[in-house]
């Protein structure tokens, strides 16, 4: 088993910045990408970015410029830095993850959500 803790979400002003970071624990033999989503209240859950083990980044045009995805593999964590913060940011954000086991099966892992909010 393999468990994602979420941490950095909060209240924060528009313009401000967050730093989420979510670490990964448990039995790992080696992960694949690691990535956030969120989800506002009303909304679908919608990709935010991820990162793969080679470092290569998938993420969305309209954040580009504002959230950026890093990742420590030496500390099983995947960091999102998010400047100039919107009231339209406002979501759950959900780390994830895709391991693989000893057998190369794929199992995906989904942290509980870290609420961040955003006044105007």
């Amino acid at each position: 088993q393999v468990q994602l803790v979420e941490s950095g979400g909060g209240l924060v002003q528009a313009g401000a910045s967050l730093r989420l970071s979510c670490t990964a624990s448990g039995t790992i033999f080696r992960i694949d990408a690691m990535g956030w989503y969120r989800q506002a209240p009303g909304n679908q859950r919608e990709l935010v970015a991820s990162i793969n083990s080679d470092g290569s980044i998938d993420d969305v045009d309209s954040l580009k410029g504002r959230f950026i995805i890093s990742r420590d593999n030496a500390k099983n964590t995947v960091y999102l830095q998010m400047n100039n913060l919107k009231p339209e940011d406002t979501a759950v954000y959900y780390c994830f993850g895709y391991f693989l086991d000893h057998t190369h099966r794929v199992h995906d892992y989904w942290g509980q959500g870290t609420q961040v909010t955003v006044s105007s």
